[in-house]
């Protein structure tokens, strides 16, 4: 399947590496053409939700991908109930311009994909899930995002999961060595959190610095900002 048969896509974009590697797939594979960046960004933080990424960084992401930004605002704090409501006009508005499909960067939590097809059901848009597969996948996924030029670093950390020193560090094969036994290499079963700086779809990579790194509800976020460097 070519761009030109591949069904018109929306992207769930959380702003990390494994929605970026997504699309690199979709676009490799010719598995979907993904016309636009799907997201949620908390209407009080004017960030990401969970992964606490800048709107400005957001913006940039979209910009380096040349792909167009639909941002789902949330209140904060937000019911699931509203947050359900909220994705149920944003797909509604997506189907009705002629999108057929939506890519997840999901890995291998069933409960997730489940959860993604049952709402998604009737709403026009089939879910896709280019990279699912199995626990025991990630860490070639890990190594494969890193060969094909993807960069990123860790912006969120569950510290009962992993230690908040890791939060900001680049994603790399360094910071793999240093992951404790048990914690996935891709952060699937919610250790961390990334944002991607740099990928083989980015026009150019994103120049940024790091912030300072503060607990907030519970997590350890790493601000991560614009650079003119």
């Amino acid at each position: 399947m070519d761009a030109v048969t591949a069904p018109a896509a929306v992207l769930s974009w959380s702003s990390g590496k494994d929605c970026a590697h997504a699309l690199h797939v979709c676009r490799r594979e010719g598995i979907a053409d993904v016309r636009a960046l799907l997201t949620t960004v908390n209407e009080e933080a004017g960030r990401v939700a969970m992964h606490g990424t800048r709107r400005a960084l957001l913006d940039a992401q979209a910009a380096a991908l040349g792909l167009p930004l639909i941002a789902v605002s949330l209140p904060w704090p937000c019911s699931n109930a509203e947050y359900e409501s909220r994705m149920a006009r944003a797909t509604a508005d997506i189907a009705a311009r002629g999108l057929t499909h939506i890519v997840f960067g999901d890995l291998f939590l069933e409960d997730i994909r489940a959860y993604r097809e049952e709402k998604l059901a009737g709403s026009g848009l089939t879910p896709l899930f280019p990279l699912f597969g199995t626990p025991a996948d990630t860490p070639r996924l890990a190594q494969e995002m890193m060969a094909s030029g993807l960069r990123a670093r860790i912006v969120t950390c569950n510290p009962e999961k992993l230690d908040p020193a890791f939060a900001g560090r680049t994603w790399d094969r360094a910071l793999l060595d240093d992951l404790p036994a048990g914690v996935d290499p891709c952060g699937e079963n919610g250790e961390f959190h990334t944002v991607v700086t740099d990928s083989p779809e980015f026009a150019a990579p994103i120049p940024h610095a790091r912030g300072e790194t503060v607990m907030r509800d519970g997590f350890a976020y790493a601000d991560v900002l614009l650079s003119d460097i």
